[in-house]
């Protein structure tokens, strides 16, 4: 069984402002492309969002593993660091005694995470990567449709 790669980016003008996302889908040789944007949100929001898209573009059952890209260490380290784990056990509450902000999509993600075991992999943002650059691109030209 091969790997399924998702590779994922988001971008705000403006922080809040109008925003982006893209993310790729590899599988052997099948490569996909999806993205789309909203008027006024965060990049946060967006590099969430980017994630959360990719893994519902999955068909199930899917019994493959699924590594997910991403240059955003906000979501990375959420879940390579055990951020989330320790958020869940609190009750959505962080290390700051504060209600965890986006935790409507923090949970839609870990609960498309589960579903597929998926691993989280940081990339460089804006340097050599080719699939993070095309994500970035993606999330950008999202933002110029606004």
């Amino acid at each position: 069984m091969g790997k399924i790669l998702i590779y994922t980016d988001g971008a705000c003008s403006g922080n809040p402002g109008p925003g982006g996302w893209g993310a790729i889908l590899m599988y052997n040789e099948n490569k996909k492309e999806f993205s789309g944007g909203m008027k006024n949100t965060t990049n946060n929001i967006m590099e969430l969002t980017a994630v959360i898209e990719g893994l519902k573009k999955l068909k199930e059952p899917c019994n493959h593993e699924v590594e997910i890209y991403s240059d955003s260490a906000y979501v990375v380290n959420a879940f390579n660091n055990g951020w989330i784990y320790n958020w869940i056990k609190k009750g959505w509450v962080n290390s700051s005694k504060e209600p965890v902000k986006n935790k409507e999509l923090w949970q839609e993600l870990y609960s498309l995470v589960k579903k597929y075991n998926a691993k989280f992999i940081k990339v460089k943002g804006h340097s050599d990567n080719i699939y993070n650059n095309r994500c970035d691109e993606l999330a950008r030209s999202e933002i110029k449709k606004m």
